[in-house]
């Protein structure tokens, strides 16, 4: 009896499963990527450098709520210094990114993260992220409302589109 509610309650999760892009609203429903392949992507907001796509995950991060939100960044991108309301959490999924602390961008400073890594960073704080040769995907997860604030707005990418 134990084995078929087992079995009953994979094959239930099984038709629940979805890729990206799920309404999640409620947060009641499972949600499960199968792979990488699975993922939707689509061009990331213009508070991004141009180039970077974004996939959400799970939830809203514009609404009161959790999130979980991965982008693509292609090599050579940088994201300038820049804080965001709430907590983050941050795990590189594939390739290479380096991440640097403060208000403005330290090169030398820099601490590379290899796929795996991990960053968890408190609400306010100044951050930046590039990638040199190498492109990256990460997963942010946090609490919204999220958003992103450039230490010097001369960086936000919308303001030049």
């Amino acid at each position: 009896m134990r084995q078929a509610l087992r079995l009953a309650a994979f094959a239930v999760a099984g038709s629940l499963s979805t890729a990206a892009g799920a309404d999640t609203a409620s947060h009641k429903q499972m949600i499960a990527i199968s792979d990488a392949a699975a993922v939707q992507w689509t061009a990331a907001p213009a508070a991004l450098p141009k180039g970077v796509e974004i996939s959400v995950v799970m939830g809203d991060p514009d609404k009161p709520g959790p999130f979980a939100l991965r982008l693509r960044i292609p090599p050579g991108t940088v994201i300038a210094p820049h804080t965001h309301a709430t907590d983050e959490t941050v795990t590189l999924l594939a390739g290479a990114l380096v991440h640097d602390m403060g208000e403005t961008r330290v090169e030398s400073r820099g601490a590379p993260f290899r796929e795996g890594g991990f960053l968890y960073l408190p609400a306010l704080m100044p951050h930046s992220l590039w990638t040199k040769e190498q492109a990256a995907v990460i997963q942010v997860n946090g609490t919204g409302p999220f958003g992103l604030n450039y230490v010097n707005p001369a960086d936000d990418p919308s303001k030049a589109r």
